[in-house]
C-alpha cells in the first residue's frame, strides 16, 4: 500500500489511519495493535526470505539469464529447468553474493545472483534449485520479451486507422434487435472499403443482459467468456438442420417479437436474449441428437481447450438457471443457499453429476459463439485487415460468475475506484472487489494469462481498460466514501512482461487506456514495453487551453476522437453531454452548469483556432465558434483530418463521430437516468453501403486515409 499519492491537481494525499488499517486488515494483516502489526510484517518478510525463489519468477529473455536466489550458503548449486515442451536440462552455477542477508529462525540466509548460460526459450517453464541433490526451491519460470508485438508495417514506421463500433447497437434489416456477428462481418467489409485497418469493439464479455444495472460491457459476469446475445442464431450450423427451429422462426408471434425488438429505439436486452436463448436450446437439442462425429469432436476439443474455466462458468450459469426457476426473486449468487455458494462444495459436485446436459448447453453456446467470431476475424484477415480490436474491462461484477468461481483471488472488505479528479470531484466508486495480487502470483499468474488469451482470441489488437491496474489500484474500504481510499501496488513488471509474451504468441498489438490519475513512471513503462497509450482529442491541450497540434502528439500512442464515456464530436459542439448531465441530475447546481458551458465555449474556440492555423478549413470559413451552432460538414472534415495527420501509430474514430451522431453511449454516474449501453446506430449495415450521406462520410474518411498514408497494405 502506498503511504501517499498526488492527484491530478498536484495535491498531496496521505491516507488516514482508518483507511490504512482497513486495507491491511482486508489483506489478512493483524492490525489490532502496533505489536501485532509489527509481528505480521516480520512474519511476511521471513516467509519471503525462506523461499529460494518466489512462487512465480518472471524474467526478460537474455543470455546469460540472471536470477536472484535466497540460499542457506553460497556454495555452488544446480539449477534445473523443465521447459513447457517437456525438455529438461541442468546447469551447475556458482552464486555471487549481493550483500543482502537475513537471519531467519536462527540461521543465515544469503541473497545471491546466478547466471544461466544455457539459452532459455520464451515461454512458461518450471525451475528447481538443487543443493547436493536436494530440492531447496522451485517456481514457475516465465521468460518473456520486453517489447510487445507490433505488426511489421507499424514497426517499420507505418500508421493504421480504424473505426470503433458498439456491437450491441448495430442495426440491420436482418438482426433480431441487437447487433450480431453476421452484422460484424458486414462491418468488416465496410472497413475494407474505407481502407481502414481494423474494427474496434466494445468488450464482448458475458453479462447478465438485465436492464438497467447489468448491461454495461465494462462490468462483466465473466471476463473469460463472451455474451451470446451477439450470436446470429440463424448462422449456427444446427439451425439449417433443425426443422423445429425453422418452424419456430416462422411463427407469427416470433416474427412480431423480432420485428418489435429490431424496430425499438433502444436495445431491448432481456427480450432479445429471451428469444435467442429459446432458439439456442432447440439447436443444442439438435446437436445432442444428430450432430456428426466431426462436429462432436470439434465441440469436445473446444471444451477440453477451455478446460476448468469453461466448466466453472457453465456450472454457474446452469445453477443460476435452476435456482432462479425455483425462486423468481433470487437474482444473485450471494443470496443462493449456502451449499451452492462454494463452487467446490459437495452440493455443487452433485449438481454437476445430475445436470450434465444443462451445463453442456452453456458450453455449447460459448462454442458456437467462438465459431462465429473466429469466422469474422478470418474474413478480416483475408481482406487484408489487422482485424478485430478487442477490449478487456477492468471490472468484474461482484455478484457475477468470476467472483463465484474464484473468490479467493479477490480481496473482501474493499472496493476499487478512483480518487477525486476533474471528472468526479468526489472520486469514483466502481463497487467491485480488488484482485489479490499475492495470490495471483502464487498461482503462476494463470488467472491473468487466461484473461488475456480469452479476450485477445480472434483479434489483432487488445485494449486494456484502465491499464494503470497493472501498477496500482485505488482501494476504498467498505463503509467509507470514494475520496477516502489509498493506492495498492501490483507486480507491474511481471504483468507487463507476460503481456508482451502473450501478444507475440497471439500476434496482437496492445493498447493501454491511461486516462485519469497517471504517474509518469506508468507511461514510461508502457512505452518501454511497447504498449500504446491513449490520446483523446478533447484532453490534448496546453496549460493555457490551446489544443496541441498534430505534430505534438506522441508516435507511440493511439489517438482517438473521443471515448464511450465522453461527448461525441457533434455532441461536444452542441453541448449535448452537458445537457444530458443536467437532465440526469448529475450537476449539483446551476453554477456548475454555467461553468461547464463557459468552459465549452472556450474549448470550441480553441479547437476552431487550431484548425484554422493548420489550414484545415476553407478560406472564409467562420472564425468565431459562436457563429457555428452545429458541427458543419467543413468542421467535421477538418477535425477528422486533424486526427489522421497525427504521427500516432494508431488512430480510432468512433462510429458516432464518423456519422455525426450527437448522443454518447454512456453517461458516467447515471444508470436509469440515461439510456447507457443501449443506443443504436443511425444507419443500418445495409444503409452504410447504400445511403448517399453514409457513403459521403465513408468517402471522406477514405480520402483522408489515402492522402495521409495512414493505411496498411
Amino acid at each position: 500500500m502506498e503511504p501517499e499519492f498526488w492527484d491530478i491537481w498536484g495535491r498531496h494525499h496521505v491516507p488516514g489511519p482508518e483507511v490504512q488499517q482497513a486495507i491491511l486488515t482486508a489483506l489478512g494483516v493483524d492490525c489490532g495493535s502496533v505489536a501485532s502489526l509489527t509481528a505480521a510484517i516480520a512474519a511476511r518478510e521471513e516467509e519471503d526470505w525462506l523461499r529460494a525463489l518466489p512462487p512465480t519468477l518472471v524474467v526478460a529473455r537474455e543470455t546469460p539469464l540472471p536470477l536472484r536466489l535466497r540460499l542457506a550458503s553460497t556454495d555452488a548449486v544446480t539449477v534445473e529447468v523443465q521447459t513447457e515442451d517437456g525438455a529438461v536440462w541442468r546447469e551447475l552455477v556458482q552464486p555471487e553474493e549481493t550483500g543482502e542477508q537475513r537471519t531467519v529462525d536462527g540461521r543465515v540466509v544469503y541473497e545471491v545472483q546466478v547466471a544461466l548460460t544455457t539459452a532459455v526459450p520464451l515461454g512458461y517453464h518450471h525451475i528447481r534449485v538443487l543443493d547436493a541433490g536436494h530440492v531447496v526451491g522451485e517456481a514457475r519460470l516465465i521468460v518473456a520479451p520486453v517489447e510487445a508485438y507490433l505488426p511489421a508495417e507499424l514497426e517499420a514506421g507505418g500508421r493504421a486507422a480504424g473505426v470503433a463500433v458498439s456491437l450491441y447497437g448495430v442495426r440491420s434489416e436482418r438482426n433480431w434487435g441487437c447487433g450480431d456477428l453476421t452484422d460484424l462481418r458486414g462491418l468488416v467489409g465496410w472497413m475494407a472499403d474505407m481502407h481502414a485497418s481494423f474494427l474496434a469493439l466494445n468488450p464482448l464479455h458475458a453479462i447478465e443482459n438485465r436492464q438497467p444495472y447489468n448491461i454495461s460491457p465494462y462490468l462483466p459476469n465473466s471476463s473469460f467468456f463472451r455474451n451470446p446475445i451477439y450470436l446470429d442464431v440463424e448462422a449456427v450450423p444446427e439451425y439449417a438442420a433443425s426443422q423445429l427451429a425453422q418452424s419456430l422462426r416462422g411463427r407469427e408471434s416470433v416474427q412480431r417479437e423480432i420485428a418489435a425488438c429490431r424496430d425499438a429505439e433502444f436495445v431491448e436486452y432481456e427480450r432479445v436474449w429471451r428469444l435467442k436463448r429459446l432458439f439456442l436450446q432447440v439447436l443444442h437439442r439438435q446437436f445432442r441428437l444428430r450432430a456428426s462425429a466431426a462436429r462432436r469432436q470439434a465441440f469436445a476439443a473446444f471444451v477440453a481447450e477451455r478446460g476448468e474455466r469453461l466448466r466453472r462458468f457453465a456450472t454457474y450459469c446452469a445453477l443460476w438457471d435452476r435456482l432462479h426457476k425455483r425462486n423468481r426473486d433470487l437474482w444473485i449468487w450471494p443470496d443462493w443457499p449456502a451449499e451452492y455458494q462454494d463452487p467446490e462444495s459437495a452440493a455443487v459436485a452433485e449438481f454437476v453429476r445430475t445436470h450434465g446436459w444443462q451445463i453442456e448447453f452453456h458450453q455449447y453456446v460459448q462454442w458456437v459463439l467462438d465459431e462465429e467470431l473466429g469466422a469474422v476475424q478470418q474474413e478480416a484477415r483475408e481482406k487484408g485487415l489487422i482485424g478485430l480490436y478487442h477490449d478487456l474491462a477492468l471490472a468484474t461484477d461482484r455478484c457475477g460468475a468470476d467472483l463465484w468461481a474464484y473468490r479467493p483471488l479477490y480481496v473482501a472488505g474493499c472496493r476499487v475506484g478512483s480518487p477525486p479528479d476533474g471528472f468526479s470531484p468526489e472520486g469514483q466508486d466502481w463497487a467491485f472487489p480488488p484482485p489479490n495480487a499475492r495470490k495471483l502470483r502464487e498461482d503462476g499468474y494463470r488467472f491473468f494469462i487466461d484473461s488475456i488469451r480469452a479476450n485477445s482470441r480472434h483479434g489483432g489488437a487488445l485494449r486494456m481498460d484502465h491499464v494503470m491496474r497493472l501498477f496500482r489500484l485505488y482501494w476504498i474500504p467498505d463503509g467509507l466514501p470514494a475520496k477516502q481510499g489509498a493506492y495498492v501496488r501490483d507486480f507491474a513488471e511481471d504483468l507487463l512482461h507476460i503481456l508482451a509474451l502473450e501478444s507475440h504468441r497471439g500476434k496482437f498489438f496492445l493498447v493501454g487506456e491511461d486516462l485519469g490519475t497517471v504517474e509518469d513512471r506508468v507511461r514510461k513503462s508502457l512505452d518501454r514495453h511497447r504498449i500504446l497509450g491513449c490520446k483523446v482529442l478533447f484532453f490534448e491541450k496546453h496549460p493555457d487551453g490551446r489544443f496541441r497540434k498534430p505534430a505534438e502528439y506522441d508516435r507511440h500512442a493511439l489517438v482517438s476522437s473521443t471515448t464511450h464515456d465522453l461527448a461525441t464530436l457533434a455532441g461536444f459542439w452542441t453541448n449535448r453531454d452537458i445537457e444530458a448531465r443536467r437532465n440526469a441530475g448529475l450537476l449539483p447546481d446551476g453554477e456548475s452548469y454555467q461553468r461547464q458551458i463557459a468552459e465549452r465555449v472556450a474549448d470550441k474556440q480553441a479547437l476552431l483556432d487550431v484548425l484554422h492555423e493548420l489550414g484545415l478549413l476553407p478560406a472564409g470559413f467562420a472564425r468565431r465558434a459562436s457563429d457555428l451552432p452545429e458541427l458543419t460538414g467543413e468542421l467535421h472534415n477538418a477535425i477528422i483530418g486533424f486526427l489522421v495527420r497525427t504521427p500516432s501509430i494508431v488512430m480510432v474514430l468512433n462510429q458516432e463521430d464518423l456519422t455525426k451522431e450527437t448522443e454518447q453511449q454512456n453517461l458516467p454516474g447515471s444508470t436509469w437516468q440515461y439510456p447507457n449501453w443501449k443506443r443504436k446506430m443511425r444507419y443500418t449495415v445495409e444503409q452504410l453501403r447504400g445511403d448517399r450521406v453514409a457513403l459521403d462520410f465513408a468517402q471522406m474518411f477514405r480520402n483522408w486515409l489515402d492522402a495521409s498514408g495512414r493505411r496498411l497494405r
